[in-house]
C-alpha cells in the first residue's frame, strides 16, 4: 500500500485485538491485489437507543488505481462478525474491480483452414489436415455448415482446433471460402 492503513475506532474502547484483526484482513486484500493505494477502516458504535444493545458499524474505503471501493456494514452485535462481513464484501468488490481492470473476457480460439482428407459418411466422422499437416478428427456433431452429409474429401474447411486426451480434434467445422454445389 502506498498510504499506510488508517484505523479509526469511535464510541468504544480501542482494542489491540480488533486492530490486529483489521491488519490481518487488510493484508489478505493486499496479497490478493498488490496495487492497493490506501485503506481506511472505521469501526463504531453509533448513538442509538440503549434498549437495542450494542450495534457495530464498519466502513471500509479502499483506494485502488482510478477508483475507490466503499463498503458500509451496519448493525451487527458482534464486532468481529461486522468486520468479517465488511472485509468479505470488500474482497468481492476488489475481485470485480480486478476482473474489469484486466478485461478478463473469454478468448475465442483462432480459426484455422484445412482440407478434408478422409470422411466416413456412414459412421459420421472424418479427418481434416490442418495448416501444419496435422490430422484432426471431427464428427457429425462438430459440423456447423453445411450439413455433414454434404461434405466430401478435398473440401476446404474452417475449424477451431481443440486438443483432447485422445487426439487433436476439429470443432465448429464449416466450409471454407468456396461454396458447395447445391
Amino acid at each position: 500500500m502506498q498510504i499506510p492503513l488508517q484505523i479509526t475506532i469511535r464510541n468504544m474502547r480501542n482494542s489491540e485485538a480488533i486492530e490486529t484483526y483489521i491488519r490481518e484482513k487488510t493484508q489478505k486484500l493486499n496479497d490478493f491485489f498488490a496495487h492497493i493505494i490506501s485503506c481506511r477502516v472505521v469501526v463504531e458504535i453509533p448513538h442509538k437507543h440503549h434498549n437495542q444493545g450494542k450495534q457495530f458499524n464498519v466502513r471500509i474505503d479502499l483506494g485502488v488505481p482510478g477508483n475507490e471501493l466503499v463498503v458500509n456494514r451496519d448493525h451487527h452485535e458482534d464486532v468481529y462478525v461486522a468486520l468479517r462481513d465488511a472485509f468479505d464484501a470488500t474482497k468481492r468488490q476488489l475481485e470485480d474491480y480486478v476482473h474489469r481492470l484486466h478485461r478478463e473476457t473469454k478468448m475465442h480460439a483462432p480459426e484455422s483452414i484445412g482440407h478434408i482428407v478422409r470422411i466416413n459418411q456412414k459412421e459420421g466422422f472424418g479427418f481434416i489436415t490442418g495448416p501444419d499437416g496435422t490430422e484432426l478428427y471431427f464428427n457429425r456433431d462438430n459440423v456447423v455448415s453445411p450439413s455433414f452429409e454434404r461434405l466430401k474429401v478435398g473440401d476446404e474447411v474452417k475449424f477451431i482446433e481443440e486438443t483432447t486426451v485422445e487426439r487433436p480434434q476439429a470443432k465448429r467445422v464449416s466450409v471454407g471460402n468456396h461454396q458447395l454445389p447445391t
